[in-house]
């Protein structure tokens, strides 16, 4: 009877003991503390607490799911630290398991991972070396020998370089990404690899690399002037594009076959000397620049020098302001014929402005190669007669040619009738279109008002002379009212033609 008692207490006591470990683990609350992330080569510690947990009590620290490190509390007030020396292989996922009064629980997890500082930071490019022409693509980047866990930082000419400052800059993991790169973005480049743990940060700066934007070059332009040496004449051809990158390779061709190439390296502008026989066509030129990308060929110019000759003659042009105010007078000389001309201006047989000379007038000026003469003030000193003369500039032994002297006289503000006025005209125009219309419709008008009572008239003349024929008349034959006597019809003739006269009379 007893033995049955005590096998029904069994399952009693089992389940109690059950409820009990279930309990005892319940009031297990470990929790683990400790970086998540550390340098290579620092220590990290880790500490487990497990609260009001009964002595003896059994700390394990488990990484990926194996034993790390254990320790036991014997006071029960002693929870332990785990600290470590972080190498490459700390990396992982560590948690704390406890053990107390026969039950075992498990605590949060925390990932550690190592950060490795950049070292032997340098910059790279595509493409290399970072030489590239404007619109087209240039990709820098930032690479490290060793590292994790960075970020990075890029200087354009010592310049952080971020996405507000610049929109022509892209920024995409450790590369910088130029697209259409432009002229402006020619400079000096670097990169900064950095790696932040707990406010600390560790960083390599890369040195300096030089990106260069070449330009393309422009279609360069051909022009020549003339120069006596000894007894002969010489040309010298320039050749200049207005833009471009140096170095370039100029080339001068006459009628297709190359008469001289030269590199240049400080200017984009070249000079050849050819002959020339002044009156004869010496051929056609054409400069050629050519770069690693490029080559581009010059307009045609004639090499052909036509001496000064032929009329010359002055123009006189007066130029006034919107208030009908005298401005200006200019001076234009023109030249049948000559390639290169010098041209001198006279004043009353005296030399005006010369090359060497200072103005003798002091409200001059000279524009057009000279061939434009301006005058600002005109009073009593610039009245007089001018004339122009002109020569070849590549001879100054060489003959003259003058153009009949032109008087410039000021007398008031009237504007000459010889002269224009290049601002009132078009006003004058404009005011003269509209008045013509205005005084056409009252000519009209008053043409109208004057032959009406003049129509009335002879209408009313004939009323009258119908009213005075005889009451017999009737009956009279056609053959007697048509024989009228020649006087009679003088005299109706007169009448008329006096009334014509009088009509025309009036309406003039």
């Amino acid at each position: 009877m007893k033995n049955r008692q005590t096998l029904d207490l069994l399952p009693i006591l089992a389940l109690a003991s059950l409820l009990i470990k279930i309990s005892a683990s319940s009031s297990l609350h470990p929790e683990l503390s400790g970086p998540d992330m550390a340098y290579v080569g620092t220590r990290v510690v880790y500490r487990c607490k497990a609260p009001n947990s009964s002595p003896p009590v059994i700390y394990e620290l488990m990484k990926d799911g194996d034993l790390f490190n254990a320790h036991t509390d014997h006071e029960g007030d002693q929870p332990p630290s785990f600290s470590q020396k972080v190498i490459a292989s700390s990396d992982g996922s560590y948690h704390c398991k406890v053990t107390a009064g026969g039950s075992t629980a498990v605590s949060n997890s925390i990932k550690l991972s190592v950060v490795i500082p950049a070292s032997n930071t340098r910059v790279t490019s595509e493409p290399f070396p970072p030489v590239a022409y404007e619109g087209s693509r240039v990709i820098l980047a930032c690479d490290v020998k060793t590292g994790s866990h960075l970020s990075y930082t890029w200087f354009f000419n010592r310049k952080e370089v971020t996405p507000s400052t610049s929109t022509s800059f892209h920024l995409t993991g450790n590369k910088l990404v130029m697209e259409k790169v432009t002229p402006e973005q020619a400079g000096d480049y670097s990169c900064m690899a950095w790696s932040s743990v707990q406010n600390i940060r560790r960083f390599s700066s890369s040195a300096e690399v030089q990106v260069i934007i070449k330009i393309y070059v422009s279609q360069p332009k051909i022009s020549f002037t003339v120069f006596k040496e000894g007894a002969s004449y010489r040309g010298n051809v320039t050749c200049l594009s207005s833009r471009g990158s140096l170095p370039v390779n100029f080339s001068l061709l006459v009628d297709g076959k190359e008469e001289g190439s030269v590199t240049v390296t400080e200017s984009l502008t070249a000079w050849f000397s050819v002959a020339v026989v002044p009156g004869q066509d010496m051929g056609e030129a054409r400069c050629r620049v050519k770069t690693e990308v490029q080559e581009l060929m010059s307009e045609p110019v004639t090499l052909e020098v036509v001496p000064v000759g032929g009329d010359v003659k002055v123009e006189v042009e007066y130029l006034y302001t919107s208030h009908s105010k005298l401005a200006a007078a200019r001076l234009s000389c023109h030249i049948s014929r000559g390639t290169f001309p010098h041209i001198s201006w006279l004043l009353n047989d005296s030399v005006l402005l010369d090359s060497h000379l200072q103005p003798v007038l002091p409200c001059s000026a000279l524009i057009y190669n000279r061939q434009t003469l301006i005058l600002t003030e005109l009073g009593p000193e610039e009245s007089g007669y001018y004339h122009c003369r002109a020569r070849d500039s590549y001879d100054e032994s060489g003959p003259w040619v003058e153009s009949a002297p032109e008087l410039v006289q000021v007398t008031g503000s009237l504007v000459p009738k010889t002269t224009s006025s290049i601002e009132t005209a078009p006003k004058a125009l404009m005011s003269t279109l509209e008045v013509i219309p205005i005084v056409f419709c009252c000519f009209l008008l008053l043409m109208l008002a004057l032959s009406i009572p003049c129509v009335y008239k002879m209408f009313d003349c004939k009323k009258a002379h119908l009213h005075s024929v005889p009451p017999d008349a009737d009956g009279v034959p056609l053959s007697e009212l048509m024989s009228f006597s020649g006087e009679e019809l003088a005299e109706t003739s007169r009448t008329g033609r006096h009334v014509q006269n009088q009509v025309a009379e009036i309406t003039m």
